[in-house]
């Protein structure tokens, strides 16, 4: 019977829970949807969904009869996805999401007043200060909700709750915390802007240490947890980005791209991780990719997959922006807007038009993270359920003008989950070992050279429209 490592991945709508062999050969996947309640700015999970999917999907590994083969457990998780918890592990409010904006004006006033420099200093890259930033929910639920705060003992991440849950064990890792780590470790002194919050934050391990151990239903002793990280790292590691000038392309809810280069030149925008492993990742996570096309799939009274099969090219832009907009853009009042339509358009060309948006979107990314990075990568790693349509791949390679290689495994971020946590387990030496066994490529969408002047004729109007609509979309937003 061979070991297995348990990959557990909290994603923006379903718990995904996915069992490899060291080889990385799935051998059983679960994925479960779960709702998100959406009014106005606020888009917020209830966390005892995800951990009753958790819990779910133990039982069905345990009557798959592979919970006694289960050797390590590893977990990541959507962030910037914030649980206040009191002393005993409780949570006291709803998660706020990463897509949630109602902490805008908390984020707005502590951004103001960090210079430049400062940035630098304590982020070693210009990070912003937006509604999704830890200290921002924390200053939102100090003024609005003083009885939660009072109560709060830590503020954690989807992942660190669902570890909590296995193991009992209250505690984060660096690496997640983007935006919020100071280059030599530990949280930055941001968190001094807002009274109390240092102490509410968790303590920080190393992603490949033991959190704890956990008893699953079926198997005859307890199993090592990895502290893990976030899903941005575990879907780069998922994809086989390892290397200095490797880059990787995530495509799920939300589209993530990613560069990793030792250079840091300060680009407007983009993220910077603090270095883990020898691994800089610049970062540039967007608002909307696979949540753009659902919409217009559901307008249209189509799945998405007929949205994109019917999909016609017209000389039409689509902004992609319905929830706002993360980097480079970061501008919470963005909204999705159609520009260049005409009567004789219809459901295919409007189809088209976010299918082209969505690769827009992330070519304005990787054109900020060119610049951060210091480098062009011309090679994409990709992942997530975002890439099942070879279609919009291929798309995509026209717009970005640069090649996809698309992993076999269908949960990238599990995948990536279960890797760290069998080197945290002493299965795999090291990272580089763990993703040289498990990770596989199985299709390639290379540029077509006819397809380019069109792609750079929609693209040089995309900034352009975003700036023109700004203020009548910011204002369409205030009322």
């Amino acid at each position: 019977m061979t070991d297995l490592i348990l990959g557990i991945d909290i994603g923006t709508t379903a718990v995904k829970l996915a069992a490899y062999d060291l080889a990385g050969v799935e051998v059983f996947r679960r994925a479960t949807p779960y709702p998100t309640r959406h009014a106005a700015a606020i888009a917020e999970q209830d966390p005892s969904d995800w951990l009753s999917l958790v819990d779910e999907g133990l039982a069905d590994l345990a009557a798959a009869a592979l919970a006694d083969r289960v050797r390590a457990v590893g977990v990541t998780s959507q962030v910037n996805t914030h649980v206040f918890v009191d002393g005993k592990r409780h949570p006291l409010h709803r998660a706020i999401t990463w897509k949630d904006g109602r902490c805008a004006a908390q984020a707005a006033r502590i951004d103001a007043e960090i210079d430049h420099q400062t940035r630098l200093e304590w982020f070693g890259a210009p990070m912003p200060i937006d509604a999704s930033h830890m200290v921002a929910r924390m200053a939102w639920m100090a003024e609005t909700h003083p009885d939660i705060w009072a109560r709060t003992a830590a503020v954690l991440l989807p992942k660190d709750l669902a570890i909590a849950h296995l193991t009992g064990a209250v505690l984060s890792d660096p690496v997640s915390h983007i935006g919020a780590i100071a280059p030599r470790g530990g949280f930055a002194p941001v968190f001094d802007r807002v009274a109390g919050a240092r102490t509410r934050l968790p303590g920080l391990q190393d992603p490949t240490s033991i959190a704890g151990m956990t008893t699953l239903p079926g198997a005859s002793g307890p199993i090592p947890v990895a502290t893990g990280l976030m899903d941005a790292w575990a879907g780069m590691l998922g994809v086989g980005t390892r290397r200095d000038g490797q880059a990787m392309y995530l495509s799920g809810t939300s589209e993530i791209a990613g560069v990793l280069s030792p250079n840091i030149h300060a680009a407007p925008g983009i993220l910077v991780f603090p270095p883990y492993a020898g691994i800089t990742m610049h970062v540039a996570p967007t608002q909307a990719g696979g949540a753009a096309l659902d919409w217009i799939a559901g307008v249209l009274g189509l799945s998405p997959a007929q949205a994109i099969a019917t999909a016609k090219p017209a000389a039409a832009l689509f902004l992609p922006h319905l929830p706002g907009e993360r980097a480079p853009l970061w501008d919470a009042h963005a909204r999705g807007t159609f520009l260049g339509l005409t009567p004789d358009m219809g459901p295919a060309e409007l189809a088209h038009c976010v299918l082209e948006g969505v690769a827009m979107a992330v070519r304005l990314a990787f054109e900020g993270l060119d610049q951060s990075a210091g480098l062009r990568a011309n090679i994409l790693n990709c992942g997530g359920g975002g890439f099942a349509s070879d279609r919009w791949n291929q798309i995509r390679a026209n717009m970005l003008d640069r090649t996809l290689q698309c992993v076999a495994a269908r949960d990238p971020g599990a995948l990536g989950a279960a890797a760290v946590a069998a080197v945290a387990a002493g299965l795999h030496p090291n990272l580089d070992a763990a993703l040289s066994q498990t990770v596989r490529f199985d299709r390639r969408f290379v540029p077509d050279r006819a397809a380019r002047d069109r792609s750079d004729a929609l693209f040089a109007l995309y900034q352009p429209a975003y700036e023109a609509a700004r203020a009548t979309n910011h204002a369409l937003a205030a009322l």
